[in-house]
């Protein structure tokens, strides 16, 4: 099966947030995508099927299947659009979440996602200790949406990873940090410690949540983001109101082989 690993939200290699791509020439059993993605232990390991006119794509963390995942469909796009086909400039996926475009202008891929605005909602008092930040109030859709004081802050929380798995366990999937950013918009932050990920680099389904939230607050339906992790990525972004659009580069990183020799367990 070809695999390929692509750097999504960047222009440079060890930037931006490493997705897996696996090109399936038939249907695997979910076990089987589930123990490649363990294996790969990226963030995500996306799945893409061609089935007539029509691309299904799944997602998996090395602990669970995804709804929704941003970086890992720019990831897909890219490959299709460059290895697979290379004069395709729109492609739509099937997936849980629905149909989701991507189109491509040169180097640049454009995301239309389902919006999720989250609603306010009450603040865990471990919050700040777990975060190592001051929470000027939490909101909520699939993730938790956390509110802190400045870009400053994000870029220097120290999380107790630990206590934020046992605060989100019941709660949501992952806790987004976020603030009003000084070289951006907006800046963020993205931890899933119940699904395998301590921090994820760059998530692309993260700003379905964080691209109505600041739209809303700044009056401004075009930013600009940063996800503040280590790797660091950027993110164009609209609020597009039942729909967001995430734009953002991408590059390869490694093109090979996964070899299933052995599917008995």
């Amino acid at each position: 099966m070809k695999y390929y690993i692509v750097d999504a939200f960047t222009d440079r290699l060890f930037r931006g947030n490493p997705a897996g791509v696996c090109l399936l020439e038939r249907e695997l059993p979910d076990r089987v995508m589930q123990k490649i993605a363990y294996e790969n232990n990226l963030a995500e390991t996306a799945f893409l099927l061609k089935k007539e006119d029509t691309y299904s794509l799944r997602w998996f963390t090395p602990e669970a299947e995804m709804d929704l995942c941003g970086h890992a469909t720019l990831a897909t796009a890219f490959v299709v659009m460059n290895f697979v086909d290379p004069e395709l400039t729109k492609i739509e996926f099937e997936t849980q979440s629905g149909k989701l475009s991507v189109e491509r202008a040169e180097d640049l891929y454009t995301m239309n996602f389902p919006s999720r605005m989250p609603l306010e909602t009450a603040a865990n008092p471990l919050l700040e200790d777990a975060l190592g930040c001051k929470v000027l109030g939490t909101y909520l859709s699939r993730d938790l949406l956390v509110l802190t004081e400045s870009e400053k802050a994000v870029e220097n929380l120290r999380v107790d990873v630990d206590k934020l798995a046992a605060i989100s366990k019941d709660i949501s999937f992952a806790v987004i940090v976020t603030a009003k950013g000084s070289s951006c918009d907006f800046v963020s932050r993205f931890f899933a410690p119940n699904a395998g990920i301590c921090e994820d680099p760059v998530t692309g389904s993260a700003h379905c949540t964080l691209i109505p939230f600041w739209s809303r607050r700044l009056g401004k339906n075009s930013m600009t983001a940063k996800q503040l992790s280590p790797r660091g990525g950027m993110l164009l972004c609209e609020d597009k109101g039942e729909r967001v659009n995430i734009s953002g580069k991408a590059v390869c990183y490694l093109e090979g082989d996964i070899m299933l020799l052995d599917l008995k367990d």
